[in-house]
Parts: C-alpha cells; structure tokens; sequence
C-alpha cells in the first residue's frame, strides 16, 4: 500500500560510495536515511541530481530502492530517479525500480537531443512514459543540469494523465514554478531549491524535494509544519537559517558539497564519483562555517 498525498518535505539522498572500491555502501545508505527519516521527513528520493544518479549503473539504481525499501516505513514515500535519453530506457527504468518497491519514479527531461525536441515532442515523451509506467511519474524540471527547460505547454499536455501526480521544479524561479501550477492545477507541485522552501509554499506548493534536507532535515520539517499551522513568522525565521545552506553549499558546491555537509553533521556520505570532485579546504570550511551559523556544527571546523 502506497503512502497516501505527495506532500510535505522528502530529502533527495546522496548516494554513499565506499572509499576504497568507489562502490555503493549500502550501510552508510540505510543509516543515512534512517536519520533523516527521524527528524520529521515524509520521505526519501534516490538517484536524483543530488544523488549523483546520472553517474550510477543501471544494477545500482534498483539496488539502492531494493536496500531502502524496509528502511523507509510504508507511510512515507519511496521516489527513485529514473530519466534517461530515450523513451524506451525511461519507461524499462521506471518498471525496474516500481518492481523492487519504488512507490514513485522522478523523470527529468531527455537532454542530449534537448534543443530540437518540440514541446509537443517532450509532452509524448512524458505521456509514453507514463502509460508504460507501474508507478506514478513526478515530472523533474532541472536545468541547472539538462540545460533543458520544460515549457508550461508540457505541463499542460499532462496534467490530467492518471499516473502523472506531480512536478518537481529546481529551475529556482518562482514564475516557472507558479506557470506550472497554472498550467497542471491537478499536480501537486513540488519545489527543489531550500532557498526558496517558504515562498514556494506561500504560492501553493505542496511541498519540496530539498538537497538541503539531507543535513538540515529537522530545519526543513520545522519549517512546513510552521507554514502548515499557520505560524508565518516562524517560517520566515527558519527560511532565514535555511537559505544561506542552500545557496552556499548545495548551489554552489552540489553533490560533493552536500556530502562533506552530511559528514560534518555525523553522517558518514563517502566521496563523490568522478568525474565530479571533492572539496578543496577553503570550500570545507565554508561549509562548516555556514552549518555553524545555522545552528548545526557547535564550533565551525
């Protein structure tokens, strides 16, 4: 039975990679998202952007949905990462991951072939996807990453296919994430920038898929329950706190960033995978020095 209502906040996972093999350490993985788990989240996404999920296997993508599937309570979501350049590749992807207990598949937009693919051309994509699909679709707009920017005219093409329930918008601009809304009033609309958690919910989002709730998830819940109560001024505080983490280290420093982040709050997230790059000193200082100011790190490392 599948959690009911796509809302509230979900942490997009790093994938943990063992130092010494550069394989995924499943340990690490459970234990990660256990914790963030109990600090009020209502669910997990694996092989996102901040999962580094362009950079896994095919194996490991099932394998990480396999590993957390009795981690992740069956109240909560369970999104896997499932975007690929074909159609085909996406839709034997989202089968994949829905038969080793995935409650939902997270789609970015093919991107290679990305400036020649008509709207009209991308909303079939989606719509193949989704009639193929055992599991609903939340439509993922990234184009920090694909370079590729969906058109309110997808959306719409969209909105009303039965297995189709959401969106994700990481493009940081809160006219596309409202022009979305307009445009599929029958998706739950998510965000994915911590910077702009609050007036994202202010505008009706029903939640977000946050990168900064993998070390800031008890900030990230405070904050939606606060909305949710009405309480503005305590949203607006915990958004002040929220936004300098994101933009400084998820923004600015992405997968690796995030995980030095994770590591500096106790939780062991392991190297990133090249070719993307560790920290140099100055950038895990920042880091340190921003988690400090948040109220996270005691003394700044």
């Amino acid at each position: 039975m599948r959690p009911q209502g796509l809302h509230g906040v979900f942490a997009p996972i790093a994938t943990p990679f063992d130092a010494e093999t550069g394989d995924v350490a499943p340990v690490a993985l459970r234990n990660a998202a256990r914790t963030i788990l109990a600090q009020g989240l209502d669910g997990i996404a694996v092989a996102g952007s901040t999962g580094e999920g362009e950079l896994l296997e095919n194996d490991e993508r099932v394998k990480l949905v396999e590993w957390l599937r009795d981690v992740v309570p069956v109240d909560k979501w369970l999104i896997a990462g499932t975007g690929a350049e074909s159609t085909r590749a996406t839709a034997r992807a989202c089968r994949e991951v829905a038969a080793a207990g995935a409650d939902a598949a997270l789609v970015r937009p093919p991107a290679y072939y990305g400036a020649v693919l008509a709207p009209g051309s991308m909303a079939e994509h989606y719509t193949r996807v989704a009639d193929e699909s055992p599991i609903p679709l939340i439509v993922y707009n990234i184009p920090k990453y694909t370079h590729v920017m969906l058109q309110d005219s997808v959306l719409r093409a969209l909105g009303e296919h039965e297995r189709i329930v959401a969106f994700k918008d990481s493009s940081g601009d809160l006219k596309v994430l409202a022009g979305f809304k307009a445009a599929a009033p029958r998706l739950a609309p998510l965000v994915g920038s911590g910077s702009l958690f609050y007036p994202a919910l202010e505008l009706g989002a029903a939640g977000g898929i946050l990168a900064v709730a993998c070390f800031a998830a008890e900030l990230c819940a405070e904050l939606y329950e606060a909305f949710r109560a009405g309480d503005r001024e305590t949203a607006g505080a915990l958004q002040e706190r929220l936004t300098p983490l994101a933009r400084e280290i998820v923004d600015a420093m992405g997968p690796a960033g995030i995980k030095a982040a994770m590591e500096l709050v106790g939780m062991p997230a392991g190297p990133v995978r090249s070719p993307l790059v560790a920290l140099d000193g100055r950038q895990q200082s920042r880091a340190a020095e921003c988690l400090a100011k948040a109220g996270l790190l005691r003394v700044a490392a």
